[in-house]
């Protein structure tokens, strides 16, 4: 899909229209408002669950949306552990161990509707550094800017990792040919992505944008924070530093 919108709204609703119009939505309908689910969306996850960068990871964070369901199942059945965020992040996280959930229930697991009777909470000094992370998109580029359904809680999951002290790691996504788009304005809490996957393709980004550091307070509002409490504990003024969060084990590990 060829498109350049002046603004992420314009080029959210281009995307959302087009998937409809040409039949390629799937469940949960409409896709507008969403991470929009796909026709193809297992064979994308497919293609990227080949990619070498999954060979020997042992933690992931992958979102909840229902076109990743597949590499969140995939992964658990690899034994990889796999780290939720909760909606709206109003939770922290939650850990999906493979080691602790019998072979016959993963998929239960991997879904959102069934998934939290195997899932563990994690507390925020509880949560590790994790190798990859697998986000949902709305519309992406081939350049790696990436636009998610608006709320930016997306963004906000990798700037809790190196807010907390952890080093950047690869971000992929899957999508639809549909939502690849030619230019994507960009913000500088933006987190790129390394690895784009469509069910006909597999599109790597040779020199990705850079990411965000940790996480821009001066964006979020009071009201956000009031949203999420794992934010509050984050903030600065409510500690000496995000490192103090660590336990010594995660310091000298990560």
């Amino acid at each position: 899909m060829c498109a350049c919108s002046a603004n992420k709204d314009e080029a959210r609703q281009a995307v959302w229209d087009a998937l409809v119009e040409s039949g390629v939505a799937r469940f949960p309908f409409p896709p507008h408002g969403r991470i929009p689910n796909f026709a193809g969306a297992k064979q994308a996850a497919e293609r990227l669950l080949a990619h070498p960068l999954f060979d020997h990871v042992k933690r992931i964070k992958v979102n909840p949306d229902a076109p990743q369901r597949h590499i969140r199942l995939q992964a658990l059945k690899r034994g990889i552990t796999v780290f939720v965020p909760t909606p709206r992040l109003r939770g922290g996280f939650k850990r999906f161990d493979p080691m602790t959930i019998p072979v016959d229930k993963l998929q239960e697991a991997a879904s959102l509707s069934k998934g939290d009777r195997w899932a563990e909470p994690v507390a925020l000094q509880d949560l590790p550094a994790v190798e990859l992370i697998v986000t949902g998109s709305v519309a992406v580029t081939r350049r790696g800017h990436r636009c998610g359904k608006g709320h930016g809680y997306g963004d906000l999951e990798y700037a809790i990792f190196r807010e907390l002290g952890y080093p950047p790691v690869p971000v992929a996504t899957t999508v639809h040919a549909l939502q690849v788009l030619d230019e994507l304005p960009v913000s500088e809490n933006d987190r790129p992505v390394l690895i784009i996957a469509t069910p006909e393709e597999l599109i790597e980004v040779p020199d990705p944008p850079t990411g965000p550091s940790g996480i821009h307070w001066d964006l979020l509002t009071e009201e956000a924070l009031d949203e999420m409490p794992i934010l509050k504990a984050l903030r600065p003024k409510n500690r000496a530093k995000c490192s103090d969060l660590l336990s010594p084990e995660q310091r000298s590990r990560d």
